[in-house]
């Protein structure tokens, strides 16, 4: 106890500590630019450790030896061409810097004049000036005036658009997401071309400073989603974030939980189908995966390509999924309760060959469930972490070679090989990583409750399970939505997909009430006149002649 209270007076001390060190440096560094060029100069070295990474160009305007401008910039995260051709060529061979002129007139015709590029404007504190000139703006300063020009050449070297790797789909965009937060947001200006499509920015993170972008189509989200999630952005007080799983850990509703409450992806079109249906985006500069919020529990089982075929193929791949999700949760504990404690529920042919299996195995269900899972979770693991080439071999080798040793070797069934076989199939063809790996933990508590108590624990489980899935939120909405609170309107799109033409309004507890209707009526594919067709109404249905 001792200890421990010590290392709160520790870390209490270095807090402290390190408020008074940002106090002192932000009182040794000057608040605004002064008006000297290489006074500037040694604030920028000083303050960045002469780092060989800021270029630094001086130049000469016009014929006047006295009057002096300087280019700032770091390399790698500038456009090469946008500095030299449109900053320093046009500085040193424009015209209109005269040889006689002032400090300030000689900005004005620079930032109006010669400098051709878009984003121009002025700074006159340390603050702005380091956070644009490390975001990958140029700097320009003129000697005799305490005003500098940032120009926006934001560029370097970054990743193109290539196929996401998550979220595989055999019909749909084959773009996914890049690091670059311009470029993803340009993506989705590509897919819903309307100037209700709103964007905020925000840097968060006190040494790393990382652009954080929220995303939402006024009019069609819900004011109290957008305010709550910038409430909750605005909240965060940390020094880095280097991955959209940083926001989305600070800004979850409920901590001790398995289930995902937030959704991420790499695909544009998957963000523009959620953003119409009335949640928000949320884009970290550095990540390539885009959080969606509020999420729900159905839509962990849902894809993109759901909504690009027919409803009814939609709909029956849709509850595969679920079926499989149950498998990946159940599959052992079934085995382990039937074998332990029900073995009057197993037809009597394939009682007498599991139980001629497990004659000579030395260890209960329960432990050989967990050994065996605990295996493939190790190989799993592996798997991931190994380069590429090594990886997939190691794993399918290695799940054969362990799996065969240990059936000759007696410590474990062949039935049980086959079930966590099984087990493993089914967390895989579950469409969200997330609630995979939510699953794979669950599954773990129900082995247990299945070994102890058999069908009757699983049973409890399941119970707590539900309760607790029901007691989640994200953003304030209902986890389990449209199923609890029940919404029999909210149905058609959970477990099943109805038809394209009856998606006619838009989920209620995410979307403004003013503008739930998402398409008009009578959209319903109707056959051509000349088929003799009648609609309800008994008026011959509208369609192209054959």
């Amino acid at each position: 106890m001792a200890s421990f209270f010590k290392q709160k007076r520790q870390v209490k001390q270095q807090r402290e500590k390190k408020k008074e060190d940002e106090n002192q440096s932000k009182s040794k560094t000057p608040d605004y630019i002064e008006s000297s060029i290489s006074a500037n100069l040694e604030i920028v070295k000083k303050k960045t450790g002469n780092s060989p990474d800021i270029i630094i160009r001086t130049l000469k305007i016009g014929q006047n030896p006295e009057m002096k401008t300087t280019i700032l910039y770091v390399q790698g995260l500038v456009d090469n061409p946008s500095v030299t051709d449109f900053l320093i060529e046009s500085i040193m061979k424009n015209p209109h810097l005269a040889e006689k002129m002032l400090p300030h007139e000689a900005l004005d015709i620079i930032s109006e004049d010669v400098v051709s590029l878009g984003g121009v404007e002025t700074v006159k504190d340390w603050e702005k000036l380091f956070l644009s000139l490390l975001s990958g703006d140029s700097i320009i300063f003129v000697d005799g005036i305490n005003i500098a020009l940032v120009a926006s050449t934001r560029g370097g070297e970054k990743r193109s658009i290539q196929e996401p790797s998550t979220h595989l789909t055999v019909r749909g965009s084959r773009e996914g997401f890049t690091e670059s937060n311009g470029t993803n947001i340009a993506m989705l200006r590509r897919i819903i071309n309307t100037p209700d499509l709103w964007i905020e920015s925000m840097k968060i993170g006190t040494v790393t400073k990382t652009d954080v972008s929220i995303m939402y189509i006024n009019g069609i989200v819900k004011e109290g989603i957008v305010e709550e999630a910038k409430k909750r952005l605005n909240r965060i007080n940390i020094d880095s974030i280097l991955e959209s799983g940083y926001i989305e850990q600070l800004i979850e509703d409920q901590v001790m939980t398995p289930f995902p409450t937030l959704n991420h992806t790499e695909r544009p079109d998957m963000v523009a189908g959620n953003l119409l249906e009335g949640r928000v985006a949320i884009f970290v500069n550095g990540s390539p995966f885009v959080l969606i919020a509020p999420a729900l529990f159905v839509q962990f089982f849902q894809s993109v390509e759901d909504y690009y075929n027919r409803f009814d193929i939609a709909s029956a791949t849709r509850f595969l999924r679920i079926i499989v999700f149950i498998i990946s949760i159940v599959g052992p504990a079934v085995y382990v309760a039937a074998t332990t404690f029900h073995q009057e529920m197993i037809p009597t042919k394939l009682l007498v060959i599991v139980a001629a299996q497990r004659e000579t195995v030395p260890l209960p269900a329960v432990i050989e469930a967990l050994l065996m899972e605990m295996t493939f979770e190790i190989l799993r693991e592996a798997s991931l972490r190994m380069p590429k080439a090594v990886g997939s071999t190691m794993s399918i080798v290695g799940a054969l070679v362990i799996g065969q040793a240990a059936v000759q070797a007696g410590i474990v069934s062949p039935a049980m090989v086959i079930i966590v076989s099984i087990t493993a199939i089914a967390s895989f063809a579950t469409p969200s990583y997330s609630i995979a790996i939510s699953a794979r933990i669950v599954r773990f508590g129900f082995i247990i409750c299945a070994g102890t108590l058999g069908f009757y624990g699983m049973i409890l489980a399941f119970f707590i399970l539900i309760v607790h899935l029901c007691s989640l939120r994200s953003l304030g909405v209902p986890y389990m939505t449209p199923l609890a609170p029940l919404n029999p309107e909210g149905l058609g799109d959970t477990f099943f997909r109805r038809p394209m033409w009856a998606f006619k309004e838009r989920p209620k507890l995410l979307s403004n009430e003013n503008n739930l209707i998402r398409e008009g009526d009578n959209q319903r594919p109707l056959p051509p006149e000349s088929r003799g067709m009648k609609t309800s109404d008994g008026k011959k249905g509208e369609g192209n002649e054959s």
